[in-house]
């Protein structure tokens, strides 16, 4: 006992403090309850529900003291400091602890200070201790059901379901009845926010699943109507429809979609798992069903490599060039996830930069960042940037790559593209740069335009360099990536937006496409994976027809095609392929750990005639004449089939 009154005179003033709590207050007395009733029914269960007036008095009597030693040893496990509203295991492992101490004090006490010469029967102690674990523990849980999923919630659910269409409509004032596809966790969790959050107005009518044991059952009183392909048949008693389906391939991806165009309703989705970053779902994620879900091939994520690309970031200061871009500005926000000690944030367009700086302030995390405005052309400006921050690792992005512009402006290209990627390569091993990841394109792989010439020939630097030096060099060739700036979608997107026609150059050409969250990725990968030397591509499935992309895209804005939305062909512009390749005749193909991830081996390139080669192109950015320029990427690059010159070109 005089352990028990000093512990509870060393903790009488946060208890003063915590007893203001109503919500406390409110714990402290259905624990009480609890005690009561647990040594009441113990009596009762013991003595066959009859108990004589005696043994009801001493049970009074003694009360006072084992109330007052149980909430001692309750606070002592700190009992109420935690939010109840999150039991789990281990909160249901502290009450058992704390009863069980709580009892043996009681055994202790009757024991030694039975100042009414009363022994409590030992099993009535025993029944105690069983009796107050459930209902303290069961407590506990009501309190964790009621917060994480109301009661009133599903009820009130239920009601609007039974009112029927009337009070679930669309025109605003009304529940928006959704249907939800994919009964599994995520579904689950969005169901579980929707019926906790009066606020968002909208009523769920039932899932969807292609899992036959799911059918007919109901999650939190919600039925799982169907299989998937049978959604068309319910059309009429929903408005809306959910796909919570984030690990999804992107085949299944495309066969749910039509079954949702058949339906004529509005569809949305979860993001794919890659794109829960720290996977957490939420309605808030919830997103409109892009290109990106139903280009047919399944995104890179969970790879593995996750762990090499935290052991090549972690604590690395990080030059990224062209972070205000579209590829570069992901390859930043990726960045934050690998507690870099600092990130460097490169780019000439004022506008870009302060965009993404004003985005990398509102994120928290161990990262610092700093923003600069410069142009990758200017040596000297580059070499202080170096100088001062002393990148270990340069990401390369900044690029000009809109072809038919580059066409016309092609010394623009070569001072940029390569005059300004020589600059960093030059300098890299001078500050002493671990790493330096280019990006480059699959145009670099013959060439037929400017943009994808310059490419090649930042690739043959890069490989000339390599083992040169401590610091080593590697390409990242792409494909087209989904809405990235100069890209055909946002082309499309304003097209549309105007009420068409769309306009494409064949009906029958192609393209490899990707996700730009997945190009950082790559990227990211390929500086953990490079040894140097190596030239990274993606195994990118099979090419897509740009015209059936136009046509999804028109779909997917809620038109016909042909009807609302126009398509027309125009023909190839000066510069482009029908169809482009990943890799060149010479170049060999190496698996790596990554099953989607490959190598290309390359010729060494190697001489001072290259080196001559690459200077005299850089000369002949300052003369503006077309014709030079493309004379002399033809002898850098043998495979280079620019278009015909035409009279305009000089």
């Amino acid at each position: 006992m005089t352990f028990i009154i000093f512990m509870m005179y060393e903790k009488s003033i946060s208890m003063k403090k915590q007893l203001i709590n109503k919500h406390l207050c409110f714990l402290l007395f259905i624990d009480l309850i609890i005690i009561f009733l647990s040594l009441y029914l113990s009596f009762l269960l013991r003595f066959d529900f009859k108990i004589n007036h005696s043994d009801i008095a001493l049970i009074y009597i003694n009360l006072p003291v084992i109330i007052l030693i149980k909430l001692s040893l309750f606070w002592y496990f700190k009992f109420y400091r935690g939010m109840w509203r999150y039991t789990s295991i281990v909160d249901i492992i502290t009450i058992l602890q704390a009863v069980l101490f709580s009892s043996i004090s009681l055994i202790v006490f009757f024991w030694f200070f039975n100042p009414f010469n009363y022994v409590f029967p030992r099993s009535v102690l025993i029944l105690d201790f069983i009796l107050t674990s459930f209902l303290i523990s069961l407590s506990r849980i009501v309190i964790r059901i009621h917060y994480s999923l109301p009661t009133y919630s599903i009820l009130k659910n239920q009601f609007l379901l039974l009112k029927g269409s009337n009070s679930a409509n669309t025109n605003g004032k009304g529940n928006k009845r959704v249907s939800i596809i994919g009964a599994g966790d995520s579904g689950e969790q969005i169901l579980r926010e929707i019926l906790a959050r009066s606020d968002l107005k909208i009523v769920a009518v039932g899932f969807f699943d292609d899992d036959p044991s799911k059918i007919g059952s109901t999650i939190h009183g919600v039925p799982v109507l169907g299989f998937i392909e049978e959604i068309n048949y319910f059309k009429n008693i929903y408005d809306e429809i959910i796909i919570c389906l984030p690990a999804a391939t992107n085949e299944q991806m495309q066969i749910i979609i039509e079954r949702c165009k058949e339906t004529g309703k509005k569809f949305r989705t979860l993001p794919a798992i890659w794109e829960l970053i720290d996977g957490s779902v939420s309605v808030n994620k919830i997103r409109e069903v892009s290109l990106v879900d139903i280009l047919g091939r399944d995104e890179i994520y969970n790879d593995g490599n996750e762990d090499l690309a935290y052991e090549y970031l972690k604590g690395k200061r990080v030059l990224v060039t062209g972070a205000g871009g579209s590829i570069g500005s992901e390859v930043v926000r990726q960045c934050f996830r690998y507690e870099l000690e600092l990130l460097i944030l490169l780019d000439i367009s004022e506008y870009n930069i302060f965009q993404i700086d004003s985005e990398c302030n509102l994120r928290n995390g161990k990262t610092k960042h700093i923003s600069i405005l410069a142009d990758i052309r200017n040596r000297s400006t580059i070499e202080n940037i170096l100088k001062k921050y002393k990148p270990e690792i340069i990401i390369h992005t900044a690029a000009y790559k809109h072809v038919p512009i580059q066409e016309k402006y092609p010394w623009e290209a070569i001072k940029t593209n390569v005059c300004g990627s020589l600059n960093l390569i030059e300098l890299s091993p001078k500050y002493k740069v671990e790493s330096f990841i280019f990006v480059s394109s699959d145009k670099a792989v013959c060439p037929t335009n400017i943009m994808g010439a310059t490419k090649r020939i930042v690739e043959m630097i890069i490989n000339s360099k390599n083992n040169k030096s401590a610091t080593r060099f590697n390409a990242v060739r792409f494909g087209n990536v989904i809405g990235s700036s100069g890209s055909v979608i946002p082309i499309f997107k304003e097209q549309i937006a105007r009420g068409g026609p769309v306009t494409i150059t064949h009906s029958e050409m192609t393209r490899y496409f990707m996700s730009i969250a997945e190009a950082a990725r790559l990227i990211l990968q390929a500086g953990a994976l490079g040894r140097g030397g190596e030239i990274f591509v993606l195994e990118m499935g099979k090419p897509v027809r740009i015209d059936y992309l136009a046509r999804e895209l028109i779909k997917l804005s809620g038109f016909e095609v042909g009807k609302d939305i126009k398509i027309e062909y125009t023909g190839l512009r000066p510069g482009e392929k029908m169809n482009e390749q990943l890799i060149l005749d010479f170049e060999e193909l190496i698996p790596t750990k990554h099953k989607k991830i490959m190598i290309l081996k390359s010729r060494i390139t190697n001489g001072n005639a290259f080196n001559d080669n690459v200077k005299d192109i850089i000369q002949l950015s300052n003369c503006f004449s077309i014709q030079k320029i493309k004379t002399k990427i033809k002898e850098i690059i043998p495979e280079y089939e620019p278009g015909a010159l035409s009279p305009k070109d000089d």
